[in-house]
């Protein structure tokens, strides 16, 4: 199976590139973390996305805050795949990690998720991964089949005991 690497520009990522971890731990998918900056360890950084696909790595998920250059920096140097992780790190809210992941130059894409949405990063990388392995995408769709289930079962039990004991249940 092909790996996913988690990448990140400072250790102060770690928390939320933790929801991607899980996931990716949860479907049984390899992965490496890494911290590499675009800007203080660009070589480095750029080594290792340059041999990533060499080195078994089907897919990236890359966090930034403030100007969020790392996302951008590495699908510039790869045709692997790359998910940017707009990182909260700035007065702006990681409005501005945002702008700079989903406005990236045509030619270059970053796929984006939400402001600190490391999950749904996660939860995409096992989707581009499981295009290619079936195991994958069929433990991904049981995930899928799971969460209707569980929303079904929510929406059963509000039918039952109205909308104020669900709302105190939950409390």
């Amino acid at each position: 199976m092909l790996k996913a690497a988690i990448v990140m520009g400072s250790d102060s990522d770690l928390g939320v590139l933790s929801a991607a971890a899980k996931v990716l731990e949860q479907f049984k998918v390899p992965f490496e973390i890494k911290i590499l900056s675009a800007h203080r360890t660009t070589e480095a950084a750029l080594a290792f996305v340059s041999s990533a696909e060499k080195k078994g790595f089907g897919v990236i998920i890359a966090a930034a805050g403030g100007a969020a250059h790392l996302p951008g920096v590495l699908a510039a140097a790869t045709a692997l795949p790359v998910i940017g992780v707009p990182v909260n790190a700035t007065p702006l809210g990681g409005l501005d990690a945002l702008l700079s992941m989903v406005q990236m130059p045509a030619g270059i894409p970053v796929a984006t998720v939400a402001v600190n949405g490391a999950k749904n990063a996660g939860l995409l990388a096992v989707q581009i991964l499981a295009v290619r392995e079936m195991p994958l995408r069929t433990r991904f769709k049981a995930y899928r089949a799971a969460m209707k289930k569980e929303v079904l079962a929510k929406n059963a039990r509000l039918g039952r005991i109205g909308y104020r004991k669900y709302l105190d249940s939950i409390k």
